[in-house]
Order: C-alpha cells, then sequence, then structure tokens
C-alpha cells in the first residue's frame, strides 16, 4: 500500500497502521482523567455580562458554586466577558433588589441574579435575567436537581442564558468523548473518557494496553463507535454508555477505521481495506451490509456525513497527496474541493452544512482551517503548529481539536471564527482524539 509522505500522525495511522502504533507508543505519557480549564485568547468584541454570585440557603455541597459555574461557561466561549464580582457595586439576589443604574455605570449590557436553596435531598435554583439598558427581564425561571447534580443544574442555566442571548442552543450540558494515554512502566495504557465539556466529572469508559482511536457519538448522544487494537488488530466497535454494552460492527482483515455515525443513526461511515485498498463504506448497524461509496487506487479514508445525510466528505491521495473530495450523493461523482496547500484532511462539516473543517498544512506546520462551501474562501483559524482532530460543537459556535503545548498533547477549543480560545490540559501527559457530543436530551 502506498503512503502519503510527511504527514502528521492523524494520516498515518488511518493508513499505515504500524507507524501510527510505533508512534503512539513513543509519544505516551502520564495522563490523568480530569482535564484542567486554562482560558488562553478572549473574543476583541465580548459582550459585558455580570453574573452576581447567587444567594446561597441550605446545607450545599462545597466546590459547586452555581454562579461560578456560569460565570466561567460564558467566559469560555470568548462571546461574553463576566465583570469580576469584586468590582460589583451591589449583590442582589433577585429583580426586586437590582438597580439598574448601578450596572451601567459599570458597562454591563446584561445581569444574571439568582439564588439556589436546599430543600431536602434537592436543590432549587431560581434565576433572572435582565437587560441593563432596556431595564427589563428577559429570563425567570426556576429549576431544580438532586443535591448531588449541582454541575448539571449550573450547565442547564447557563444554556437558558446562552439561547436568551443569541438566539441559539447552550452547549454547556453537551459531553466530550477524548483518550488519554499514561505510561505505566513503559506500556501505555489507553483510556476512553467522557467528560464535561469543561473538563470536569470525567469517567473511563474503556481501558486497554492497546490504542484507542476516533471516538465518535451517535446523533442521539447515546452511544460512541470507536477503533480499538484490544485484539491485536484494528476493529470499529459501538459502545452503549449507559449500559457499558459493546459490539464489534467492523472486523474485517487489514484496515478498519474512521468511523462516522450518520445524522440518523443506522449507518456508519468507515474505511475498510478488504478490497486491498483503502475505501470508504456505508455500514448498515443493524444488518451489517456494506455499500461501498469510493473506488480508486487512492488512498480514500476519513468519510464524514453532511448534516443532509446524503452527500459526504472524504480524503483522498489520489491527486498525489492528501486532499478532501465531496460526493453530493452516495452515488455522485467526487469532487475535489481542497486546493490551498499539498495537504488537507479529517473534513467535519458545520451543523448547518455551510462550512467545512479540516486540518490544513501550511509552510510546514498543521493547523485548522475553516472553507465556505458556497464561495471556497479558506480561513485558517489555529497557529499552534501542530493541530489534528476538529470536532464541532452542536450548535455550531465552537470546535474542539487535538494540539501540542510543549511536551504534551492537549485539547484546545476556539470560537468558529477562531476568535476566543481556550485549553483542555490533562495534569500532565497526553489527551488526544476529542469528540464533541450533540446535544443531550
Amino acid at each position: 500500500m502506498r503512503q502519503p509522505v510527511q504527514v502528521p500522525v492523524m494520516w498515518r495511522r488511518l493508513i499505515a497502521l504500524p507507524a501510527a502504533l510505533a508512534l503512539l507508543v513513543a509519544l505516551a505519557t502520564s495522563a490523568r482523567a480530569e482535564l484542567m480549564i486554562r482560558v488562553t485568547k478572549g473574543a476583541g468584541e465580548a459582550v459585558p455580562v455580570a453574573v452576581v454570585p447567587f444567594g446561597q440557603s441550605g446545607d450545599l455541597p462545597a466546590g459547586d458554586n452555581v454562579s461560578n459555574i456560569i460565570r466561567n461557561n460564558l467566559e469560555m466561549t470568548g462571546e461574553f466577558d463576566p465583570l469580576a464580582a469584586d468590582r460589583m457595586l451591589s449583590l442582589p439576589t433577585s429583580g426586586d433588589d437590582v438597580f439598574f443604574r448601578d450596572w451601567r455605570m459599570l458597562g454591563q449590557r446584561y445581569l444574571l441574579v439568582g439564588n439556589v436553596s436546599r430543600e431536602g435531598d434537592r436543590v432549587r435554583a431560581r434565576y433572572e435575567l435582565f437587560d441593563v439598558n432596556g431595564e427589563r427581564r428577559l429570563l425567570g425561571e426556576s429549576s431544580s436537581t438532586s443535591v448531588n447534580n449541582i454541575r448539571s443544574l449550573a450547565h442547564h442555566i447557563s444554556d437558558k442564558v446562552y439561547e436568551a442571548l443569541t438566539g441559539e442552543p447552550g452547549v454547556f450540558s453537551t459531553k466530550l468523548a477524548y483518550v488519554t494515554v499514561d505510561d505505566q512502566g513503559g506500556k501505555p495504557r489507553y483510556r476512553l473518557q467522557v467528560s464535561d465539556v469543561d473538563g470536569r466529572r470525567a469517567s473511563v469508559r474503556l481501558e486497554s494496553r492497546e490504542p484507542i482511536l476516533s471516538p465518535d457519538w451517535s446523533p442521539d448522544g447515546k452511544r460512541l463507535a470507536y477503533v480499538s487494537f484490544e485484539s491485536g488488530k484494528p476493529q470499529i466497535f459501538v459502545h452503549e454508555l449507559a449500559s457499558g454494552k459493546r459490539s464489534a460492527v467492523a472486523s474485517f482483515p487489514g484496515l478498519n477505521s474512521a468511523p462516522d455515525w450518520s445524522p440518523d443513526g443506522r449507518s456508519l461511515l468507515v474505511t475498510l481495506s478488504r478490497s486491498g485498498n483503502a475505501e470508504v463504506y456505508k455500514l448498515d448497524i443493524d444488518s451489517r451490509s456494506l455499500t461501498r461509496l469510493t473506488d480508486h487506487w487512492g488512498i480514500d479514508t476519513e468519510g464524514a456525513w453532511h448534516p443532509d445525510g446524503e452527500g459526504l466528505a472524504f480524503t483522498s491521495d489520489r491527486s498525489g497527496g492528501p486532499q478532501i473530495y465531496i460526493k453530493d450523493s452516495e452515488n455522485a461523482s467526487p469532487r475535489r474541493v481542497t486546493f490551498g496547500g499539498r495537504y488537507n484532511a479529517g473534513a467535519r462539516f458545520s451543523p448547518d452544512g455551510e462550512y467545512l473543517y479540516y486540518v490544513h498544512q501550511r509552510e510546514g506546520a498543521f493547523h485548522i482551517a475553516r472553507m465556505e462551501l458556497d464561495t471556497g474562501n479558506e480561513q485558517v483559524l489555529t497557529r499552534t503548529g501542530m493541530d489534528e482532530s476538529p470536532s464541532i460543537a452542536p450548535n455550531g459556535r465552537m470546535l474542539i481539536y487535538a494540539t501540542r503545548q510543549g511536551n504534551d498533547s492537549v485539547l484546545t477549543v476556539i470560537s468558529a471564527d477562531g476568535g476566543a480560545a481556550y485549553t483542555l490540559p490533562a495534569a500532565r501527559g497526553d489527551v488526544r482524539e476529542p469528540a464533541w457530543s450533540p446535544i443531550l436530551r
């Protein structure tokens, strides 16, 4: 099998398994389950918003301060600039106590106030969101949860506030899947983990001495597909998160890689080399039947469904190096869409299908780029040097990708236009292969 040269790990691991395995083992270092969050770049036009410390009554768990979580959530989008509590002139906990003049003096456009109380084994939050200049209430609600689930309550309120201010659904109640690598006595241990979108409450869903690659969420958020080498060869598994039940859905001779769920959740795009060459197939989950979607002497891999469920993008080196092609339907002829640079790969559509995000090589470095499909205009979003595995938030406003920071692999989140960023590093070591869940119902 031919192999493209001078390409990063992402491409090599999909088409040249021995080389990818060797590199993964060489890079393995220690990692801890829970990620940390660090805002590294703010947006220039962030909207001022004051999240006043919520009033509290009753015995509440330490470390899960609702208003702090909401403030951090809004800040990490890059779209909002929360006011520091020590700059506030007053600390109202309900609309009756708000003096809008004070908040206008501080330059605030929006104001969130509320209180949290414990009622037996439940916690209730009452909150109000105000337009400061218009002196009007935009939101006034009450929500409750169990006393052990306060972070979910804070994420829920954050989603409500974000939607009220932007008109788009919030993604703070979504999840991240990713892979960490822990070097134990020179032997790497791979862990597939799921966490909150801010990296907290991480849980290990699969642990193996062999590599785990390419997690991808089902449209209902109840299952993950991924590649595991636990049997000594690559297999694609579907994993039910609630029960832990999983099954190998692709275990053909040769390459089984790059799963991508269809929008209806009934099939996966997969890359198989069962015919001797890497090609993209559609795999029906229930019947396990295969439909071959590419047929070329070049390497075709990394299929990604268009949100309409009809078209797809994939990476191919049929033109001499990795480039992205699109098929407008399963039976359509592929057309090349990337022409800037010698390497473009790992495409993912925006939720509305208007943009394509992918890994782009420029001046020897690998960045995340975005193309507007109607015009073909390309924008390089990152400058961190060795970036891969872009995954788009379900509201299309942010994306997460893996990159190198010093000697470690970290996850970085940026706004969809590249205007803000925060990192999710492990305490030490490697974290990679991010996948952003859909909005969870």
